[in-house]
C-alpha cells in the first residue's frame, strides 16, 4: 500500500492529525486499494486529509462550475463532487484527463458515491479543453450569471486559459506541491518551476498549506 503520509510532518504527528479529521468512508477506501494496484503511480492519489480540505473548500466557496485538471483515479474529484452545492442550483465538476484507464476507476467510484450525474469528464488534453470553455453553451450559461467556480489543478502548466478562473470568488487550488530539496528530478523540478512561477505573478494572491503533499491555493486579484 502506498504510503501518503505527510512529508512535512513526522509520524506521530501526521497520525495525530489523521486520528481528528473525518475517517474516509468505504467507497473512499476501495478507491484508495484500486489505486494501489497502479504501484509508484499511486503516490499521485490525493491523501483523505488533503481530500478532507478540499471538500471543506468546496462547502464553504459553494461554486457552481469546479474544474478539475488531472483526476487520476478520482480521489480529489470525489471529494470536490460529494461537496458541490445542490440546492438552490446544482454544482457541477469538469473534469479533465487523458487516461481512459485511469478515470475508469473514478467513474466506478464517482457512480459508487452516487455523484457520477454531477460531473462531466472530458479525455483530451486539458489546455484544448479550457480553451474551448467559452466556446461552449453550457460554460455560455454560467458565466452570464453570478458564478462561483472552484479550480483543482493537478499538472504543472500555470497557463493563461486557466488564470481567469481564480478571479473574484474564484478560487485554484494547486496540489502535489512539496519539493524536498534533496530531490531534482524532473517532476520535483518543474514543481518548484511552478511555485516560483506562480509567487512571482502579481496577479494573484497565494498561501502554500503544508497538507497532504502540499497544496497552494491561488486567487486572483
Amino acid at each position: 500500500m502506498t504510503d501518503h503520509r505527510s512529508f512535512f510532518l513526522d509520524e506521530s504527528l501526521h497520525d495525530y492529525v489523521i486520528a481528528h479529521t473525518t475517517p474516509a468512508d468505504p467507497v473512499r477506501q476501495s478507491l484508495t486499494e484500486a489505486t494501489a494496484a497502479f504501484g509508484p503511480w499511486a503516490r499521485m492519489q490525493v491523501a483523505d486529509d488533503q481530500a478532507a480540505l478540499l471538500s471543506a473548500l468546496v462547502s464553504a466557496i459553494r461554486p457552481t462550475l469546479a474544474v478539475e485538471i488531472g483526476t487520476f483515479t478520482g480521489s480529489s474529484s470525489l471529494a470536490i463532487a460529494r461537496a458541490l452545492p445542490v440546492h438552490p442550483s446544482a454544482g457541477r465538476l469538469l473534469c479533465c484527463d487523458v487516461s481512459d484507464e485511469w478515470t475508469a476507476i473514478a467513474r466506478r467510484h464517482w457512480e459508487a458515491a452516487g455523484v457520477d450525474d454531477r460531473i462531466d469528464l472530458v479525455i483530451a488534453p486539458a489546455i484544448d479543453t479550457l480553451r474551448a470553455l467559452p466556446q461552449t453553451r453550457w460554460w455560455t450559461s454560467l458565466s452570464s450569471t453570478p458564478t462561483r467556480l472552484a479550480t483543482s489543478l493537478t499538472t504543472n502548466n500555470w497557463s493563461p486559459a486557466c488564470l481567469p478562473m481564480a478571479s473574484g470568488n474564484r478560487q485554484r487550488a494547486v496540489g502535489r506541491q512539496g519539493s524536498d530539496p534533496s530531490v531534482d528530478d524532473a517532476d520535483t523540478v518543474a514543481l518548484r518551476e511552478l511555485n516560483a512561477r506562480i509567487v512571482a505573478d502579481n496577479r494573484v494572491e497565494v498561501v502554500m498549506l503544508s497538507v497532504g503533499d502540499g497544496l497552494t491555493l491561488v486567487r486572483r486579484i
